[in-house]
């Protein structure tokens, strides 16, 4: 059974220090489309990308869902993970250590956001110096 991985969008936007804070929207649809390019056999499963505060507003496209929380981004990655941790593996990327904990508390894996980059064509903006 494929996996269903869980990015924590504002954790792993903030993991390329990039200027993402000017565009916080854009920055997740940027990390939204290197996540549908992602080489399947690299990282099965899948990707549903959770998004929060200014990026909000940042819609799905085909291949990677996105659910905008309504409140606190990791409350609503620990829902999305107890709703489907007895279904199907879940696997969670963030670095975030609170978080991580509450996931794995729940059956979760972890993948950091370094080795989710390295899966993704995703190092930020392309225009950054």
């Amino acid at each position: 059974m494929e996996p269903l991985i869980i990015v924590d969008g504002a954790n792993v936007v903030g993991s390329v220090p990039d200027g993402w804070w000017r565009d916080r929207a854009g920055a997740a649809a940027r990390l939204r489309d290197a996540l549908a390019q992602r080489d399947r056999s690299a990282l099965p499963g899948d990707v549903t990308l959770v998004v929060e505060g200014a990026a909000r507003g940042v819609r799905g496209i085909d291949g990677v869902p996105v659910e905008a929380a309504p409140q606190s981004g990791d409350d609503h990655i620990v829902r999305l993970v107890r709703d489907n941790v007895s279904n199907r593996p879940v696997i969670v990327v963030t670095s975030d250590r609170l978080l991580r904990h509450r996931v794995t508390e729940l059956g979760a894996s972890i993948v950091s956001p370094g080795q989710l980059r390295a899966a993704i064509p995703y190092g930020g903006r392309r225009d950054s110096t």
